[in-house]
């Protein structure tokens, strides 16, 4: 059995603070090249948590699939109910999606209905 080393021995590894994985994924996305695609995905998932809290009816039934040039908003609605209950509060949507922290600013919202990507 060998000594045990003194606690200031520099061959003891040091160990570092923990840190949350989200807080490394920014740098490791910008290494990697892959900003824009982490964007996006946090841009998603905030859209889950907008229409959650402002139009719970249709929670889980919708998703962005871009931003086009001229600042509309392209989602993805899983049924017409889905879609019709999302026009009715795109103003209130698109003012609340602009001012959270991982959403988008967008002028309009476009809905596409049926496309089968949601699951």
């Amino acid at each position: 059995m060998s000594p045990a080393r003194p606690f200031d021995d520099e061959r003891v590894p040091r160990r570092r603070q923990p840190r949350r994985v989200g807080d490394l994924l920014p740098d490791a996305a910008r290494a990697l090249g892959l900003e824009e695609q982490l964007r996006w995905a946090r841009a998603v998932a905030a859209w889950d948590r907008l229409v959650e809290a402002h139009a719970p009816a249709a929670a889980g039934g919708s998703r962005p699939v871009r931003l086009e040039r001229d600042g509309v908003l392209v989602v993805e609605a899983s049924a017409p109910i889905v879609g019709q209950e999302l026009l009715l509060r795109a103003d209130g949507l698109l003012a609340a999606y602009a001012a959270m922290t991982d959403g988008i600013r967008a002028e309009s919202l476009r809905v596409v209905v049926g496309r089968g990507i949601i699951r």
